[in-house]
């Protein structure tokens, strides 16, 4: 197949040269140079991924592509060019499954997003709280995207259209089973990095908030659903009440 030919089949299609990369290896600005025409002698290899590309049905190579067997080297185009019911998060270039919600789960997560809202509306304030699904790019390179199940921006030119682009001052994370590991391990260490002030575990299996202040010198503080939880970026002046929270799941939600 020619390259001519490959353009032909592009524009018949109606492929992204995003999709064109994700779906046959070859890398995003590879691709772009040589149907640019800026590439006129593409090396062997590189046309043979995309002639296999071309001429094996797109759900074939779909069904590759989802099993990440890039993992390591994922960009945030890569990201955006996956299927809306794939629900995965990007970090350092790894894609990783995302647990489906459950009733309870963005029930949790509606009420302490609530409690904010209305916080910083009574107040005249000016940070903007956000529920998942948002999507946040957090270390502002192309290789982490996550989507976090609360959180509160203060700086509004991080705010964009398609999500959040920087690391948002506050966030809350509401633990699945599947997501445990990663909450607790991979996402902390990737918040601390990337500058968040204030990420709080919302462990409803337990019935405890761990919450990590990174101005503070002493975290993580554990609270129960007992008694209010205090937002330490509002200097204690917002505090989380869980006895909705509390009462819903003695009554079996989940």
């Amino acid at each position: 197949m020619t390259i001519q030919e490959m353009k032909d089949k592009k524009k018949e299609k109606g492929y992204t040269y995003a999709q064109i990369a994700n779906l046959s290896g070859v890398p995003l600005g590879t691709v772009q140079k040589i149907f640019s025409g800026e590439t006129v002698n593409p090396r062997y290899d590189t046309l043979l991924a995309l002639e296999h590309f071309f001429e094996e049905p797109l759900e074939v190579r779909e069904h590759v592509y989802n099993r990440y067997e890039r993992n390591g080297s994922y960009t945030v185009d890569d990201y955006r060019t996956l299927p809306d019911e794939q629900r995965v998060e990007l970090i350092d270039g790894y894609f990783y499954d995302m647990a489906s919600s459950t009733f309870g789960h963005q029930s949790i997560g509606g009420e302490i997003h609530r409690q904010i809202a209305n916080f910083i509306v009574e107040n005249g304030g000016n940070c903007r709280p956000f529920i998942a699904p948002v999507d946040v790019q957090l270390d502002c390179d192309e290789k982490t995207m996550v989507q976090p199940d609360v959180g509160i921006v203060c700086d509004s030119s991080k705010i964009q259209r398609f999500g959040v682009y920087g690391a948002p001052d506050f966030l809350v994370e509401v633990i699945s089973p599947s997501t445990k590991k990663k909450d607790y391990t991979l996402k902390l260490s990737k918040y601390i990095e990337a500058g968040v002030r204030e990420y709080w575990i919302v462990d409803y299996m337990q019935e405890k908030v761990l919450v990590y202040f990174f101005e503070s010198d002493v975290y993580p503080v554990i609270y129960g659903f007992d008694k209010p939880v205090p937002v330490n970026i509002y200097d204690d002046n917002l505090k989380i009440d869980f006895t909705n929270i509390a009462k819903w799941l003695k009554d079996g939600i989940e």
